[in-house]
Formats: structure tokens, C-alpha cells, sequence
């Protein structure tokens, strides 16, 4: 598909009876491996972050851990098997860093390389293509012991991690994700502290986020090295961010979390730099020394796409003096250096996650990043809802779930035909799943999981999603 769409286009894309997407778009679902393997004293894997994280009394709710989560480390077949009755074409996973290398260094532990080898296996013979997300969060807790991301050495342990994998699955996979959302990883696992590994020490945080970004880097240049035919992106969760009013204060809020959710990633990983209004905004929290000449070249290497995540819209405030913001869910902390804007609620329909549900937003995310940034390729590589669901005689008729995804995917569409060059989406997610600090509490899978069985059963989100796929595209409304 051509970055731009022309007229002729458009018209293709657009039928009487509803909205076509481009040939070759990719369609697919995501997981994660913390939050569906299981299987986690097994094979050789050692301890993660979140593995401490959550067995640490008061950090998950209810207490609980991702030691069993989908057992989809014993059931991967069965898992393999539904996605192709699904009508998948491609599977967005995420490998373990602690099965790969239990101590974040040194050889490759050879179970865990055969358990991913047979997965990979097991989705090329049923004709679904892998996409592997090396970085999901789960740090082996021997790195983190060593000073985790905020410490620099763990950029070179990443690009060391990412060259072992590649040499293992090489001959099969040729999509590379290196991280995913470096937002959460460094301001909720070292800002808020309200994700593994669970720490509260704001210039951390920064450090933390550069390091993750450097690592991508060298994983990148490592990557490429080896297999300069392999697509290699990163994925970033981005927000449409809105003023509450034309104010002025609300203006500079927006400008302010703007920087910090979007900016500070975007900049670095494709222009190369870091804005300078955040960096600004930072000076009470950094001076950036840890920024060392070469490094912004290294966290630039080109790509071949770019992942985004969306899931909703921030809208911002100004401080009110004397008065303090009430706590937003990802807790003030996360915000550094802007620890005081207000996060607004506009009474608008949520998610199970209390997220204003905003397919607006997706569509101008999309148009920022391709009118703001080098033209390069984009997928959602995350797109989902958390809602309540029950099994009604043994169906889950999730309807608020097939509306998000309808309304989603019509706004990509509205992004294709305005020429943004978006070549896939994959689906959050594939299964109910270990929802981090939430546990098993919020439901986000079109396919429902008793967690006490191990029993799955499509929604009607899945059976909707296969009919998508199916007629590449969308009914008339």
C-alpha cells in the first residue's frame, strides 16, 4: 500500500456496504507472556520483576500473581488452534526475558528457546505469522537487583538479549517488536511505582526511560545486523491529549502531557532529540546528565514501522491554587515535573478501567504522528476494552466490546483514506488475561477464560472479529 491515499483510492476502500481496508492489511491479536504463560518455575525461567512484584503483599489486587495466569505455557497448542479458527493472520507475543536468560546475562537457557521455537512453529503451520515483542515488562529480577533501567548497563544486556533471540528464531520470525510501552515501564515501574518493580524516585524514572529507548536502540542496530531483510519498530502507547478549555494554564497542561505521554518517545526514537519544552519542564527533576554523546544517534536507528497502542483520550487542567489534583488512576507521580495538572473526567462512556472510550482520539493520534514525523509504516499493535462479561449459558455476548472495536477500526479506516499509511491492527487481546496490577479482575480478551477450568469460550467480539477479518473490512452501519 502507498503512504498516501489517492482519491481512486478512497473509493476502493469505501463500499456501499461497508468500509474496505487496503489488500495485505495485516490482522491479528496480541498477548503478552507475563500475562497469560504461566509455567513460571518451569523450563529453566527464573524470577522477573513482576513475578516479585506480585508476590509482594499490597501490590496486585487481591494477591494476585501470574504463576498460573492462562496456562497458555502448557495449552499453547490448543491457544494455536483457536486462533486459527478465529481467522487470525498474525500473532503479536512477547518472549520472556527470563526464560531466554534467567540472570539477564550470559548464554541462552535452551528451554525456554525450545518452547518459543515450538510456538512459532506451532503458528506457522496454521498459516498465522508471529510478530515477537522482546521487552513486556518482565525484567529478570537479577537486573533489577543489579539497578534495573535506570542503570545503563541494562541497555547493553537488552541489544545481548535481543541478538540471542534473533539466532534462535531467526529462520522463522520476521517481525521484531524490541519494547513495548517504555512509558509504562519507566514512569509506573519507577515513577508511581504503581507496576513492577514497583519504585517511587521520579529521576529514576527519566533515567529509566533513556535507558529503554538506548536499548532499543542497540537491539535495533543488532537486529538489523543480523537479518537486514527483518522488519524491526517499536511500539508506543499514545493519547490524544485535549485542553478542558482554551485557556491559556489548560493549554500549557496539555502541552505538558502531551510531552511527557508522546513527545518524550517520539522525539528521541525518530528525530533524534528530546523536546526541548520537556526537557525544560524536567529541570527540577534532571539535568540529563545521563545523556551521553552518541547515545541519541543509537536511540534513533532507523526502523522499518512503528507500533502504536491507543486506548483513550487525556484531557488536562491547569492547577488550581491551594487545591490538589485528585488521584488520576496512573497516580500524579507519573507525571514528572507536572505532578499538578488535573486529569478531567468528561462524563463520557468507560471501559471496565474507568477510560473514556474515544475513537476520535485514534484517528488523530494517527494524523499527528504521520504529519509530525519521518513517514514510516504504522500498525496498532494494541487496541482494546476491559467491560464486565458473564456466561450466559455458555456464551458471552460481549456487546460493548464489539461496539469499541467497530468504532476503533472505523477510525483507522478514516486515517487510511486521509493517507496516513496504517498496515495493520492487532487486537487487544486475544485471551482474559493477568491484567498487572488489576489481577484478574478486568477482562480485556475476545476470548473468555475460567480461570479455575482453564475453559476458553469466544465471545461475540471473537466471532464478530473473525467476520472482519474474513471480508477485510467493516459492515455498513
Amino acid at each position: 500500500m502507498s503512504s498516501s491515499a489517492s482519491p481512486q483510492s478512497a473509493q476502493i476502500l469505501t463500499e456501499e456496504q461497508g468500509l474496505t481496508f487496503p489488500p495485505g492489511f495485516v490482522w491479528g491479536a496480541s498477548t503478552a507472556a507475563y500475562q497469560i504463560e504461566g509455567g513460571v518455575h518451569e523450563g529453566g525461567r527464573s524470577a522477573s520483576i513482576w513475578d516479585t512484584f506480585s508476590h509482594t503483599p499490597g501490590r496486585v489486587l487481591h494477591g494476585h500473581t501470574g504463576d498460573v495466569a492462562c496456562d497458555h505455557y502448557h495449552r499453547y497448542r490448543d491457544d494455536v488452534k483457536l486462533m486459527a479458527e478465529l481467522g487470525l493472520k498474525a500473532y503479536r507475543l512477547s518472549v520472556a526475558w527470563p526464560r531466554i536468560q534467567p540472570d539477564g546475562t550470559g548464554p541462552a537457557n535452551q528451554a525456554g528457546l525450545d518452547f518459543y521455537r515450538a510456538l512459532v512453529d506451532e503458528l506457522l503451520e496454521h498459516g498465522i505469522e508471529p510478530w515477537v515483542t522482546l521487552y513486556h515488562w518482565d525484567l529478570p529480577q537479577a537486573l533489577e537487583d543489579a539497578g534495573g533501567w535506570p542503570v545503563r548497563d541494562t541497555a547493553h544486556r537488552f541489544a545481548e538479549y535481543a541478538e540471542l533471540t534473533q539466532r534462535a528464531l531467526g529462520d522463522r520470525v520476521r517481525h521484531w517488536i524490541t519494547l513495548n510501552e517504555p512509558w509504562c515501564s519507566a514512569f509506573l515501574g519507577y515513577g508511581s511505582g504503581t507496576h513492577a518493580p514497583g519504585r517511587t524516585d521520579p529521576p529514576a524514572a527519566i533515567r529509566a526511560a533513556h535507558h529503554l529507548m538506548l536499548g532499543h536502540g542497540f537491539a535495533t542496530q543488532a537486529l538489523r545486523a543480523a537479518a537486514p531483510d527483518h522488519e524491526v519498530g517499536v511500539t508506543l502507547n499514545l493519547y490524544a491529549v485535549s485542553p478542558q478549555t482554551d485557556s491559556p494554564g489548560d493549554a500549557d497542561a496539555a502541552r505538558r502531557i502531551d510531552g511527557l505521554a508522546n513527545r518524550f518517545f517520539l522525539d528521541p526514537i525518530l528525530r533524534g532529540s528530546y523536546p526541548a519544552d520537556v526537557v525544560a519542564d524536567l529541570a527540577g527533576v534532571t539535568d540529563f546528565g545521563h545523556v551521553r554523546d552518541g547515545d541519541l544517534e543509537v536511540v534513533a536507528t532507523p526502523m522499518s514501522f512503528l507500533g502504536i497502542n491507543y486506548y483513550s483520550r487525556h484531557v488536562v487542567a491547569a492547577p488550581i491554587e491551594g487545591v490538589e489534583p485528585e488521584p488520576y488512576w496512573r497516580a500524579q507521580s507519573s507525571w514528572p515535573g507536572s505532578e499538578q495538572v488535573r486529569f478531567v473526567t468528561r462524563g463520557v462512556p468507560v471501559t471496565d478501567m474507568n477510560w473514556e472510550i474515544d475513537a476520535p482520539g485514534l484517528v488523530e493520534v494517527l494524523q499527528m504522528v504521520h504529519r509530525n514525523y519521518p513517514e514510516l509504516p504504522l500498525y496498532i499493535t494494541e487496541n482494546g476494552s476491559a467491560f464486565v462479561d458473564e456466561v450466559v449459558d455458555g456464551e458471552v455476548d460481549d456487546v460493548d466490546r464489539v461496539a469499541y472495536f467497530d468504532a476503533h477500526l472505523r477510525a483507522c479506516h478514516t486515517a487510511i483514506t486521509s493517507g496516513v499509511p496504517l498496515r495493520g491492527y492487532f487486537a487487544w487481546s486475544l485471551l482474559d488475561n493477568f491484567e498487572w496490577a488489576w489481577g484478574y479482575t478486568k477482562r480485556f480478551g475476545m476470548v473468555y477464560v475460567d480461570y479455575d477450568s482453564q475453559l476458553r469460550i469466544p465471545k461475540s467480539s471473537a466471532k464478530w472479529y473473525t467476520e472482519v477479518i474474513r471480508r477485510n473490512g467493516l459492515a455498513a452501519q
